[in-house]
Protein backbone atom coordinates (compact mmCIF):
# COMPACT_ATOMS: atom_id res chain seq x y z
CA UNK A 1 0.00 0.00 0.00
CA UNK A 2 2.81 2.38 0.82
CA UNK A 3 4.36 1.90 -2.61
CA UNK A 4 1.07 2.93 -4.22
CA UNK A 5 1.06 6.29 -2.43
CA UNK A 6 1.69 9.20 -4.80
CA UNK A 7 4.32 10.87 -2.62
CA UNK A 8 6.49 10.51 0.45
CA UNK A 9 4.24 12.99 2.28
CA UNK A 10 1.14 10.83 1.63
CA UNK A 11 3.05 7.72 2.79
CA UNK A 12 4.08 9.55 5.96
CA UNK A 13 0.46 10.63 6.63
CA UNK A 14 -0.74 7.05 6.13
CA UNK A 15 1.85 5.66 8.56
CA UNK A 16 0.94 8.36 11.10
CA UNK A 17 -2.76 7.44 10.87
CA UNK A 18 -1.93 3.76 11.39
CA UNK A 19 0.17 4.63 14.45
CA UNK A 20 -2.79 6.54 15.90
CA UNK A 21 -4.94 3.49 15.29
CA UNK A 22 -2.49 1.27 17.13
CA UNK A 23 -2.61 3.60 20.11
CA UNK A 24 -6.42 3.50 20.12
CA UNK A 25 -6.38 -0.31 20.00
CA UNK A 26 -4.00 -0.45 22.94
CA UNK A 27 -6.35 1.73 24.98
CA UNK A 28 -9.30 -0.65 24.31
CA UNK A 29 -7.64 -3.93 25.31
CA UNK A 30 -9.20 -4.31 28.74
CA UNK A 31 -12.85 -3.55 27.96
CA UNK A 32 -14.24 -6.93 26.81
CA UNK A 33 -13.90 -6.20 23.12
CA UNK A 34 -14.39 -9.31 20.97
CA UNK A 35 -14.07 -7.69 17.55
CA UNK A 36 -12.28 -4.64 16.29
CA UNK A 37 -11.93 -3.16 12.81
CA UNK A 38 -9.88 -0.17 11.83
CA UNK A 39 -11.09 2.17 9.10
CA UNK A 40 -8.92 4.58 7.19
CA UNK A 41 -10.78 6.48 4.51
CA UNK A 42 -10.96 9.85 2.84
CA UNK A 43 -13.31 12.57 4.03
CA UNK A 44 -15.37 13.05 0.90
CA UNK A 45 -18.05 15.26 2.51
CA UNK A 46 -16.16 18.52 2.47
CA UNK A 47 -12.91 17.82 4.22
CA UNK A 48 -10.81 18.19 1.10
CA UNK A 49 -10.14 14.46 0.95
CA UNK A 50 -8.27 14.40 4.25
CA UNK A 51 -7.81 10.93 5.76
CA UNK A 52 -10.20 9.93 8.53
CA UNK A 53 -9.51 7.20 11.05
CA UNK A 54 -12.32 5.23 12.68
CA UNK A 55 -12.56 2.22 14.92
CA UNK A 56 -15.45 -0.26 15.04
CA UNK A 57 -15.74 -2.55 18.05
CA UNK A 58 -18.10 -5.18 19.35
CA UNK A 59 -18.09 -5.65 23.10
CA UNK A 60 -20.10 -8.08 25.23
CA UNK A 61 -21.34 -6.80 28.58
CA UNK A 62 -23.05 -8.89 31.23
CA UNK A 63 -26.30 -7.34 32.48
CA UNK A 64 -28.78 -8.15 35.21
CA UNK A 65 -31.60 -10.32 33.84
CA UNK A 66 -34.39 -8.05 32.60
CA UNK A 67 -36.67 -7.66 29.60
CA UNK A 68 -34.68 -6.73 26.52
CA UNK A 69 -36.36 -3.35 26.04
CA UNK A 70 -35.54 -2.40 29.64
CA UNK A 71 -31.92 -3.48 29.15
CA UNK A 72 -31.63 -1.39 25.98
CA UNK A 73 -33.06 1.66 27.75
CA UNK A 74 -30.93 1.18 30.85
CA UNK A 75 -27.74 1.00 28.76
CA UNK A 76 -27.94 4.70 27.90
CA UNK A 77 -28.83 5.94 31.39
CA UNK A 78 -25.32 5.41 32.77
CA UNK A 79 -23.45 8.59 33.73
CA UNK A 80 -21.36 8.37 30.53
CA UNK A 81 -23.03 11.40 28.96
CA UNK A 82 -25.05 9.60 26.27
CA UNK A 83 -26.65 12.12 23.92
CA UNK A 84 -28.90 11.92 20.90
CA UNK A 85 -30.50 8.73 22.21
CA UNK A 86 -32.86 6.81 19.92
CA UNK A 87 -34.81 3.62 20.54
CA UNK A 88 -34.99 1.25 17.56
CA UNK A 89 -36.81 -1.97 16.80
CA UNK A 90 -34.34 -3.96 14.73
CA UNK A 91 -34.71 -7.45 13.25
CA UNK A 92 -32.68 -8.75 16.24
CA UNK A 93 -34.94 -6.97 18.75
CA UNK A 94 -34.95 -3.70 20.68
CA UNK A 95 -31.90 -1.47 20.63
CA UNK A 96 -30.75 1.99 21.60
CA UNK A 97 -28.36 4.16 19.65
CA UNK A 98 -26.55 7.00 21.37
CA UNK A 99 -23.50 9.19 21.13
CA UNK A 100 -20.81 10.29 23.53
CA UNK A 101 -18.13 12.91 23.01
CA UNK A 102 -15.11 12.31 25.21
CA UNK A 103 -12.53 15.05 25.78
CA UNK A 104 -8.87 14.22 25.27
CA UNK A 105 -7.17 12.76 28.33
CA UNK A 106 -4.24 14.74 29.67
CA UNK A 107 -1.00 12.82 29.34
CA UNK A 108 -2.53 10.22 27.02
CA UNK A 109 -0.67 9.14 23.87
CA UNK A 110 -4.00 9.35 22.00
CA UNK A 111 -4.73 12.30 19.71
CA UNK A 112 -5.45 15.62 21.46
CA UNK A 113 -8.90 15.76 19.84
CA UNK A 114 -12.31 14.91 21.31
CA UNK A 115 -13.36 11.33 20.61
CA UNK A 116 -16.80 10.81 19.12
CA UNK A 117 -18.32 7.44 19.97
CA UNK A 118 -21.58 6.25 18.45
CA UNK A 119 -23.00 3.23 20.30
CA UNK A 120 -25.66 0.67 19.48
CA UNK A 121 -26.82 -1.37 22.50
CA UNK A 122 -28.37 -4.69 21.46
CA UNK A 123 -29.70 -6.93 24.26
CA UNK A 124 -29.22 -10.64 23.64
CA UNK A 125 -32.35 -12.85 23.68
CA UNK A 126 -31.01 -14.63 26.81
CA UNK A 127 -31.68 -11.31 28.66
CA UNK A 128 -28.34 -11.63 30.47
CA UNK A 129 -25.93 -9.84 28.16
CA UNK A 130 -25.68 -6.94 25.82
CA UNK A 131 -23.78 -6.54 22.57
CA UNK A 132 -22.40 -3.02 22.28
CA UNK A 133 -21.39 -1.95 18.79
CA UNK A 134 -19.32 1.23 18.76
CA UNK A 135 -17.84 3.42 16.05
CA UNK A 136 -15.18 5.80 17.37
CA UNK A 137 -13.46 8.65 15.55
CA UNK A 138 -11.86 11.99 16.25
CA UNK A 139 -13.79 13.32 13.21
CA UNK A 140 -16.69 14.60 15.33
CA UNK A 141 -17.88 16.78 12.44
CA UNK A 142 -18.87 13.54 10.65
CA UNK A 143 -21.21 12.49 13.49
CA UNK A 144 -24.25 12.01 11.24
CA UNK A 145 -22.34 9.90 8.73
CA UNK A 146 -20.83 7.63 11.39
CA UNK A 147 -24.22 7.24 13.04
CA UNK A 148 -25.81 6.20 9.74
CA UNK A 149 -23.07 3.62 9.20
CA UNK A 150 -23.51 2.17 12.70
CA UNK A 151 -27.29 2.01 12.40
CA UNK A 152 -26.85 0.16 9.10
CA UNK A 153 -24.49 -2.34 10.74
CA UNK A 154 -26.83 -2.82 13.73
CA UNK A 155 -29.67 -3.60 11.33
CA UNK A 156 -27.72 -6.64 10.08
CA UNK A 157 -27.21 -8.19 13.56
CA UNK A 158 -28.89 -11.53 14.24
CA UNK A 159 -28.58 -13.55 17.43
CA UNK A 160 -28.84 -16.88 15.66
CA UNK A 161 -26.25 -19.47 14.77
CA UNK A 162 -25.79 -19.19 11.01
CA UNK A 163 -24.57 -22.81 10.86
CA UNK A 164 -27.61 -24.03 12.80
CA UNK A 165 -29.82 -22.48 10.15
CA UNK A 166 -28.29 -24.78 7.53
CA UNK A 167 -29.03 -28.05 9.27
Amino acid sequence: MLEAAPSAWVRQQFVAQLALGQQMLGALCGFGTVHCSLGLHRDDVGGGGQPLLSLFTITWQDTPAAPRAATAARAVTAPDGHRRVAYLELPCGPATVSETLRPPVTGSPLPRLPLLQVHAHLPHPDCKRLAVLTVSSTAAARRAEYRAVLEGIADTVRFTDPLGALS
